[in-house]
């Protein structure tokens, strides 16, 4: 009897939730070097939260997926780290635990982090590493840390200790995700991952106008290249990176207006030192929403390498659209978009989403992508694919 009490009570402090899903894609075109037409996976994901005092809380989040094209290993592990170049089978997202006293947060293990406010880019969230195996489908990545966040009245001091890099992930080079440069020969990557930890701070402000700052010293989670001619060995590596940036959010009677800047800046010669920023609209009206803007960069010192890969800085000097419709409690319909400025490249995201009760949603939906294979948006212009996802939520 004492164990069953125990286990009640245990349950009452106990909540979770996740989700069941099975989706497909539909390619009508070959890649150059891919002749699939569709890949199918299946996913389930979990979280938990467990409160045994007021003050304390644990967390946990995992995933366990598999899927046709091989871009899920095969091999059953827990994986913590993320260094893989495929996705885990069994993964977790955020294991981690959180104290709080007065105004106090703090959260240490692997968790989710997320800076800035504005669209489809975020220059300044340096602690989200993305899931770039299909590009413009990117999922965020949980990183190892201490998080302290302090809030006080309109102000709030967020904290972010780091002990190591978890680097994005990329598109596999035997898959359509990956374009190969034109005449390239078969050459082998060498990896060289980053050693030291990563630090950050961030200072928002609540008021009339919302606006913050924040600085990280750390490390690029994605790669660029070093190339050396006559060699067929491709060193991958994370230069070092510093940047200073913030955002601002000004509410307006028609629109909302947000931005958000980053000033890029790093030790390593081989690495660009930048600017980034993004200035975007938003209104709600009725049961629609609309979001655009203008993504942009200036390079201030070119650096040495020979090439990265980065979808972040691919994606400014662009217009940026995002919009949405309700149309009843379970339909909704979704577009977004991004257009260079020079027209050499587009792509849109273009859903629709119908909830059956309480559990059951359905989404399909359509990516379109077109322009010049010169362009980082136009190389992909033979990967625009139809979606179906029928997914379970409890």
């Amino acid at each position: 009897m004492p164990l069953l009490v125990l286990l009640m009570l245990l349950a009452q402090d106990f909540s979770h939730r996740g989700f069941v899903e099975a989706s497909a894609n539909i390619f009508p075109q070959e890649a150059v070097n891919d002749s699939a037409h569709f890949v199918g996976e299946v996913r389930l994901q979990h979280e938990g939260f467990y409160k045994p005092w007021k003050n304390l809380q644990f967390a946990e989040s995992f995933d366990l997926r598999i899927d046709s094209h091989h871009q899920t290993e095969r091999e059953f592990r827990l994986d913590w780290k993320d260094e893989g170049r495929q996705r885990a089978l069994f993964s977790l997202r955020r294991l981690s635990v959180q104290y709080y006293h007065g105004g106090l947060t703090v959260e240490a293990g692997k968790q989710l982090v997320r800076w800035g406010r504005t669209e489809i880019i975020n220059p300044t969230d340096r602690f989200a590493p993305r899931d770039f195996l299909t590009v413009v489908d990117s999922d965020f990545l949980g990183v190892d840390a201490v998080r302290a966040t302090y809030e006080r009245g309109a102000d709030t001091i967020d904290f972010i200790w780091s002990p190591r890099v978890t680097t994005g992930r990329i598109p596999l080079p035997n898959q359509r995700w990956f374009v190969p440069p034109e005449g390239a020969p078969a050459f082998q990557v060498e990896r060289q991952l980053p050693e030291r930890s990563q630090t950050g701070v961030r200072w928002s402000h609540i008021g009339v106008v919302e606006f913050a700052a924040a600085f990280y010293d750390g490390f690029d989670y994605l790669p660029s290249y070093e190339v050396t001619p006559g060699s067929l060995v491709v060193r991958e590596i994370y230069p070092e990176l510093r940047m200073f940036g913030g955002d601002i959010e000004v509410p307006l009677p028609l629109v909302s207006i947000k931005g958000e800047a980053g000033y890029f800046q790093s030790p390593d010669r081989r690495a660009d030192d930048y600017v980034s920023y993004v200035i975007q609209l938003e209104r709600q009206t009725g049961e629609w929403f609309f979001i655009g803007g203008y993504g942009g960069e200036v390079i201030t010192r070119e650096g040495l390498q020979s090439a990265e890969f980065n979808p972040v800085r691919g994606l400014t000097r662009t217009i940026l659209a995002h919009a949405g419709y309700t149309i009843d409690a379970n339909r909704s319909v979704d577009f977004e978009a991004a257009v260079r400025e020079n027209f050499d490249g587009f792509w849109s995201r273009n859903e629709f989403s119908q909830a059956f009760g309480q559990h059951w949603r359905m989404t399909v939906g359509f990516t379109l992508i077109r322009g010049k294979p010169t362009d980082f948006l136009g190389q992909y212009r033979k990967n625009s694919h139809a979606m179906v996802a029928v997914r379970y939520s409890f």
